[in-house]
This record gives C-alpha cells, structure tokens and sequence, in this order.
C-alpha cells in the first residue's frame, strides 16, 4: 500500500501518466480492430476516470496542500481499482470470445 501511496498521492502527472496508458490501450484498440469484435468503451470510461482523478489530485494539492487526511482516497482508490479490474475483464473476456 504504501508503494501506491508514494507513486500517487500528490503527483497528478503520475495519474495522468495511467489514465494516457489506458487512452492508448483505447486507441489502439478502437484502430486495430472492429468495433464490433472487441470491446473499447471500458477502456475508453477508464480513461476518463484516471484523468479525472488526476484533475482532482492537481486541485488538492493546489488549492490545500497542507492536507495530510485525505478521506477522498477512501472511496476514489476502491473506485479506480474496481473500474480498472472490470475493464480488463471485459477485455479479455472480448479477446477470448474473439478467438
């Protein structure tokens, strides 16, 4: 945990720097194969989740930076977490049904 911790909390360009992973993991996606045969919108509301995230980071830590309880994290990180966890799943459960 404290790894995430140290990568996340307070530096938006590491967010954003995921939420661009899943843009790319999108665009490929969207390119490289049908619409039909894959599923990209997951990857496309992960996008915007992560970028999201990393606004409100940039927002905290511009506008309160002396805070040190950040009780936002409670329900943001268990959030991301499901959302990333689902989109894979959905992308890999449409790869295989691919195949």
């Amino acid at each position: 945990m404290n790894i995430v911790v140290s990568l996340l909390v307070g530096k938006p360009i590491n967010i954003l720097i995921v939420g661009i992973v899943f843009l790319v993991a999108y665009l490929i996606s969207r390119f490289a194969a049908p619409a039909k045969q894959l599923q990209v919108k997951p990857l496309l509301i992960s996008t915007i989740a992560w970028c999201s995230y990393a606004v409100w980071e940039w927002f905290v830590l511009v506008k309160s930076p002396e805070a040190n309880i950040r009780i936002d994290l409670l329900v943001i990180w268990p959030m991301l977490a499901i959302l990333s966890a689902w989109t894979l799943y959905r992308l890999l459960q449409s790869k295989s049904m691919k195949s």
